[in-house]
């Protein structure tokens, strides 16, 4: 019989330790496909963050390597600078990427240093307890803002690919959602788009998941996928932010 289906082998085929309804075993998924699909696993490197995915290593067939909170984008710029000749991507949360690692993914970007970054942004801190992320919504209560988050105490969300998006060093930034099948496909496309982009040395790619985190919000997995197209797509708007021309 015909195999019509089958895990793509860039991930390795073990149980996930995420919790139900969450989207980040999707995001790994779409990775996994885009490096089959480029034919590229056995010269791509990933940097693990901290956080839900810490241990993504576990997961992802190709070398990987664990940064401190944070600091992936500067531990892969200096992979790529070493290596120049393999794919280097980091995979990232909102309190990874844009709290403690804000001036790393900003100067990177600012280079633009030849490498891929999967932003995964679910508006909250989802291994440490649920705290409020820098992506938190007005109104969204954390185990921070129990009362909703307040911009007069709390400050404004903020939208990372806008604001990597004014500077001149990127080279291809989009923001996808993974909250049913055809912004999945959609987000699949997306990332494979980012590793070509750094394939064809244009310089920085970035790929903004808008992603759920059920057990932090307090919601069930579906209730969960609708809060993305309800609440979060309208503050984070899907689209390009800096388009690269890969006909050349």
């Amino acid at each position: 019989m015909a195999v019509v289906f089958k895990a793509p082998h860039a991930l390795v085929d073990v149980p996930m330790h995420y919790c139900p309804g969450c989207t980040h075993g999707i995001a790994h998924r779409l990775v996994a496909e885009a490096i089959d699909e480029l034919d590229i696993e056995g010269k791509t490197i990933g940097v693990s963050p901290v956080g839900c995915a810490y241990n993504n290593y576990l997961y992802f067939n190709c070398d990987m390597v664990q940064a401190a909170h944070g600091r992936a984008p500067a531990v892969a710029t200096g992979i790529k600078r070493s290596l120049p000749g393999n794919v280097v991507f980091t995979y990232q949360g909102d309190g990874d990427l844009a709290a403690i690692g804000t001036s790393e993914i900003v100067h990177a970007a600012a280079r633009g240093e030849t490498i891929t970054v999967i932003f995964i942004n679910n508006t909250i801190y989802g291994m440490t307890s649920g705290q409020m992320a820098p992506t938190t919504l007005l109104g969204q209560m954390t185990t921070t803002t129990p009362f909703g988050r307040d911009p007069r105490t709390n400050g404004y969300p903020i939208r990372v690919s806008e604001m990597l998006a004014t500077m001149e060093g990127p080279a291809y930034i989009e923001r996808v959602s993974l909250h049913d099948v055809k912004h999945i496909r959609k987000a699949k496309e997306a990332i494979k788009k980012a590793f070509r982009v750094q394939l064809a040395g244009k310089g920085f790619s970035m790929v903004e998941v808008l992603s759920t985190c059920p057990t932090n919000w307090g919601l069930d997995p579906v209730e969960a996928l609708e809060r993305v197209e309800r609440e979060m797509i309208p503050h984070y708007p899907l689209g390009v932010f800096v388009g690269a021309d890969l006909e050349v």
